[in-house]
């Protein structure tokens, strides 16, 4: 097995997809699937392994493909929530149209991600990231209407972060005769402090757009909302942390640990934006009623918690960020295909003041919601527990109690909007329009599943994937953490999972001995509740209705999307002034005649004026 055949079934069989559809659509749907299953196969393969291989030669430019324990990582994540995500398609995209490109798409997407972290050099890397980023906008405007809005909004971006990191591409080849990646990180090291900043900032907009940092995210929420929902856990769980690749391949392969922490402070520049990216979206996601919507601003507030881990620059927030990076793309994957399993039943219901009581109805699903709100909030036993631990601590014991109140205060506006996300759609009141409704298929109860054993198998296990993570960690010259299958041991304590675990399973055996030893319970229907004593009428019961609107009369005017409306307002003078512009190419011959003379005067007036002076 080598990477050239790796990257050459994951690009083959996205083509072979597409024409497979067109004989049965059994056999594209089987293939799919089962070429998503074999890439995890030949993934495994590399595990702990390094390989640097030249596979092509464009122009003198030598094109390379490596793997190391960092893109390993990376790329086995994505491939895992690719995969469920293709599974899950099966029966959410069934009924839809165009499913042949719908599955090319997808498997492009995948393989251009695959292509991105297994690059070694910019080229490729490049190449690969707008192959990513063009299939990325196919699916975003899958659905049109709407969604192809979206998708315009996306690409638009994409395409200015993308010409940003092509500037600091052409800049390195030109200064270095190369895009090697590893030859880079060679010479950078003597360069000037202000040339490698401005290199770090014109990779920075491209990666922070494609990460959805504030003040370069306002192309998300309106993506994920619009985009299907199976892609929308693909998009949310795994494209945008392309960005945070880009950020450590840049930040710590090519320019070093020690040379990007001594870079006029501008790790804590990165640090201040990650904060601000965990707080003030966040929020934002408080005010929305739509579930994807909602979950889409959660995605931009946990990035900023990655940004805040990876950039702070010590071993455990180090861990705690790139732990988050997997974290993150389990749950809000699961989150988005919980939504995408209502939606599914609901008949593309997402209104949260408009569902309610599945609960019954799904359980699956529900316990899928559960365990995924769980682990956005960082709830003990889950993986998001350890990973935000790693960066409290972090910022706790370096001194920098602001950063760390910033987090804390993100995961108070986490707990208060997923508590308004589960409660709507499968507590309260079911609606009589829903009693019928039933189970989603097995093939979209599967990965739901296997999402929430991975989050809970990781929150109880954290030492498995720490242990890549602190080898990753210290081949880029972290110091190395004491990492067992149970957390991490410092000079400042130990995470003991397993204490952890032993106690709240003991308090719940506890109080359920309690609760069964009590009075037998009596069941009455759900609308014979205490409304200060009015009777409830049937489908009302649901109060977390308009729950939050006393926090939301005093907190709405300052969380709009100001950015959003910035852009919005650059777009419509650039509007005008190309109406304007416009006006010049009139068609008549007798004005460009007057165009030409006027200019030649002012070339002839400045050519006085020289002789003059």
């Amino acid at each position: 097995m080598s990477l050239e055949i790796l990257l050459l079934v994951a690009f083959g069989s996205a083509f072979l997809t597409y024409i497979l559809g067109k004989i049965s659509s059994r056999l594209r749907d089987f293939f799919s699937v089962f070429i998503s299953f074999v890439l995890i196969i030949f993934l495994s393969y590399f595990y702990r392994k390094f390989e640097v291989v030249p596979y092509f030669s464009f122009l003198g430019i030598p094109l390379i493909l490596k793997i190391n324990t960092l893109s390993w990582f990376f790329a086995i994540t994505i491939q895992l929530i690719t995969t469920l995500s293709v599974i899950f398609s099966l029966s959410y995209m069934k009924e839809k149209e165009r499913l042949d490109f719908y599955y090319f798409m997808m498997l492009l997407v995948n393989a251009g991600m695959l292509g991105i972290v297994l690059a070694a050099d910019f080229l490729s890397f490049y190449i690969f990231w707008e192959i990513m980023s063009w299939s990325a906008f196919l699916l975003v405007s899958y659905n049109r209407g709407p969604a192809l809005e979206a998708g315009m909004k996306y690409i638009v971006m994409s395409i200015i972060g993308s010409i940003c990191m092509l500037v600091g591409i052409l800049s390195l080849y030109t200064t270095y005769n190369t895009l090697v990646i590893s030859e880079i990180a060679n010479e950078i090291a003597f360069a000037s402090f202000g040339y490698i900043l401005f290199i770090l900032v014109a990779f920075s907009i491209g990666f922070g757009i494609k990460a959805a940092l504030v003040p370069l995210h306002t192309w998300l929420p309106d993506a994920h909302s619009e985009a299907p929902s199976p892609f929308s856990a693909v998009l949310s769980g795994v494209l945008i942390k392309m960005g945070t690749y880009g950020f450590l391949l840049v930040m710590y392969v090519i320019i070093g640990i020690k040379l990007f922490l001594d870079l006029f402070n501008f790790h804590y520049i990165l640090c201040w934006i990650g904060a601000i990216t965990a707080v003030i979206p966040t929020f934002i996601a408080l005010l929305q009623n739509d579930a994807k919507r909602l979950l889409a601003w959660h995605s931009i507030g946990q990035i900023g918690y990655i940004i805040l881990g990876i950039t702070f620059g010590t071993n455990l927030g180090f861990a705690g960020g790139v732990f988050h990076i997997f974290n993150h793309a389990t749950f809000k994957s699961l989150l988005f295909l919980t939504v995408g399993a209502v939606e599914y039943r609901t008949r593309g219901v997402r209104d949260l003041n408009s569902l309610g009581g599945l609960i019954k109805k799904m359980p699956i699903t529900f316990l899928g919601a559960l365990v995924g709100a769980c682990g956005l909030i960082g709830v003990p036993l889950t993986n998001g527990f350890v990973s935000k631990w790693l960066i409290y601590k972090t910022l706790i014991l370096k001194g920098y109690p602001f950063l760390a109140f910033a987090a804390l205060i993100g995961t108070w506006g986490t707990i208060l909007s997923l508590y308004k996300f589960i409660h709507n759609i499968f507590l309260g009141q079911l609606p009589e329009k829903y009693k019928d409704i039933k189970k989603v298929p097995f093939s979209m109860q599967f990965p739901i599943v296997i999402l929430s054993l991975i989050i809970i198998l990781f929150g109880i296990f954290p030492g498995i994937p720490l242990k890549v993570i602190n080898s990753i960690g210290t081949s880029f010259g972290f110091k190395s953490l004491d990492v067992n299958i149970w957390g991490i041991t410092s000079e400042t304590g130990a995470l003991n999972l397993i204490n952890i675990f032993t106690a709240i399973l003991v308090s719940l055996i506890f109080f359920w001995t309690i609760f069964r030893a009590g009075a037998k319970r009596i069941r009455i229907p759900q609308d014979n509740s205490y409304a200060a004593g009015s009777y409830i009428p049937i489908d009302k019961y649901n109060y977390t209705v308009e729950f939050y609107q006393p926090l939301f009369r005093m907190i709405k005017p300052y969380f709009r999307d100001f950015v959003d409306e910035f852009y919005l307002k650059i777009v419509e003078a650039g509007r005008a002034l190309s109406d304007k512009t416009r006006k010049i190419y009139c068609g008549d011959l007798g004005y460009y005649v007057t165009y030409i003379v006027l200019f030649l005067a002012i070339l002839i007036a400045i050519k006085l004026w020289g002789k003059i002076w």
